[in-house]
């Protein structure tokens, strides 16, 4: 995925997150970007809206959680 759709994105992290070691998101029009907040000039993992969505919603649901 060519990052140069966040260049200008605004990136965030959770609230309950530490300063440094934190899953950073920020949003397209069409994709979800994911990035390592220790590394914001790596790689930025991209998903489709409806993708995150759909992983949002299993979350809620507990489909991740460990037995």
């Amino acid at each position: 995925m060519d990052s140069t759709a966040f260049v200008t994105a605004s990136w965030r992290k959770s609230r309950r997150s530490a300063t440094i070691n934190c899953v950073e998101i920020a949003e397209t029009p069409d994709l979800i970007g994911v990035r390592d907040s220790k590394n914001p000039e790596g790689a930025v993992l991209a998903y489709p809206v409806a993708r995150w969505a759909a992983f949002l919603h299993g979350v809620k649901l507990g489909e991740f959680d460990r037995p």
